[in-house]
């Protein structure tokens, strides 16, 4: 009887330790995810500025937006959270896409080869973004899996693990690439 027992008694040690390591496992997927996230995001903050400038001499009518966007690109830099910082970078996402339907109006521009080259990287930055998003939000919803379900969230309730938010887009517009037209 006792060793009937003992054997109940580690296995179902063992089983925490295994549920332990697992939620370990997770959050580390997930701290992974969104430092690629942020890798995108402090790329496509860098390219702002060029962005801003090459346009900038083209037009005074456009530049409230561009001041705008260097305002949300220095606000969106200083936040650090997963939740401040989504409905600000897609608030960021939606002012360049302003500038794109701005830009329409100056064919010299849309003909200059570094604004050219700079919207490529913008584009290309944008689908990175979406990849890192999508990876991001998969490490979340595998973590929250394993917090709601049964028998696992017996040891997330006791080493309180709670479920982790997924990186939202907040603009419909945001949920597909930029179209950008020369």
């Amino acid at each position: 009887m006792t060793t009937i027992l003992i054997i109940v008694l580690v296995i179902i040690v063992i089983w925490i330790i295994i549920t332990y390591n697992f939620f370990i496992r997770d959050k580390n997927l997930i701290k992974e995810a969104w430092s690629g996230i942020d890798v995108q995001l402090k790329r496509r903050h860098n390219l702002i500025p060029n962005l801003v400038a090459s346009v900038k001499g083209y037009s005074q009518y456009e530049k409230n937006l561009l001041e705008q966007i260097t305002q949300k690109r220095s606000e969106a830099a200083k936040i650090e959270t997963i939740e401040d910082k989504a409905p600000v970078e897609s608030d960021l996402s939606g002012m360049l896409k302003n500038l794109f339907v701005a830009v329409e109006n100056y064919p010299d521009l849309k003909a200059n080869k570094n604004y050219l080259d700079l919207q490529n990287q913008l584009i290309e930055i944008e689908d990175q973004l979406q990849y890192a998003r999508r990876y991001y939000n998969g490490a979340v919803r595998n973590y929250n899996i394993r917090v709601e379900s049964f028998p696992s969230n017996i040891i997330a309730g006791i080493f309180n693990y709670k479920q982790d938010n997924f990186f939202e887009i907040s603009l419909a517009t945001e949920r597909k690439t930029p179209e950008v037209r020369l």
